[in-house]
Parts: C-alpha cells; sequence; structure tokens
C-alpha cells in the first residue's frame, strides 16, 4: 500500500505542477512542443484543458489518498489514462514522422513510466 500511496503522490505532483504551469503560462508551455496559440480562443483552451484537466485529476488522485475505497479506482485510472495517452502519441508519431520530435519522445518515455508504476502498484493491491 506504501507504493501505491507513493506512485500517487508523485502524480499528484506532477500532475499539480505542470496543470498550474498550463494555466498560468499556457503560451510558454505550449511552445515547448512546438504549438503556436494564435489567438484568445486557443490560450483559454489550453488554460482549461492541460491546466484545468490536470489540475481536477490531481485533486482526485489526492483525495484517493485520504480514503482507501478510492485507492484501487485512482491507480486504475492513471494505468488507462497513461496507456491511452501514450497509444496515442505512438500512433501521432507513426502517423507525422515524428522519430525526430524529442519532446514526444520524453513525454511517451513519461507516459510508459507513470504506466507500469501505476499497473505495478495496483498489483500489489491484489495481494
Amino acid at each position: 500500500m506504501l507504493f501505491a500511496r507513493i506512485v500517487l503522490l508523485i502524480q499528484i505532483a506532477a500532475l499539480s505542477l505542470l496543470g498550474l504551469a498550463y494555466f498560468i503560462r499556457p503560451e510558454e508551455m505550449a511552445s515547448f512542443s512546438g504549438a503556436l496559440l494564435m489567438g484568445s480562443a486557443a490560450v483559454t483552451e489550453v488554460r482549461a484543458y492541460y491546466g484545468g484537466l490536470q489540475l481536477g485529476l490531481a485533486a482526485y488522485l489526492a483525495m484517493a489518498l485520504t480514503r482507501l475505497d478510492l485507492l484501487r479506482p485512482a491507480l486504475m485510472l492513471v494505468v488507462l489514462l497513461y496507456a491511452a495517452l501514450a497509444l496515442a502519441r505512438i500512433a501521432g508519431l507513426w502517423l507525422d514522422g515524428g522519430a525526430q520530435q524529442t519532446f514526444n519522445l520524453y513525454a511517451l518515455l513519461l507516459e510508459v513510466m507513470s504506466a507500469v508504476l501505476a499497473w505495478w502498484a495496483l498489483r500489489g493491491l491484489a495481494r
């Protein structure tokens, strides 16, 4: 159970920091991936989706730390979300010919590692 809590704490920290960064500095954060936000609607979209969604996920994971009955569902959510992100990123790299996309390769590594660690923690809870 300790490992599961550590995995969630790491996710809470990462999601909170990235969510705040995307909410406070959306243009700069988007530029890391090469995206340009061309209007105020695009800036608001990044604040809401990349900032707000990550902050909401962090809040749910934090709540799961306080309630034992939510620990397992929270880990399942982390596994499914990061696995889906990794698969979509792999498909995008293949479709867009992105073997030299350093940002996406690092993001893929983070997503795969997050999914694997959460899956490992989930398996540890079953014992």
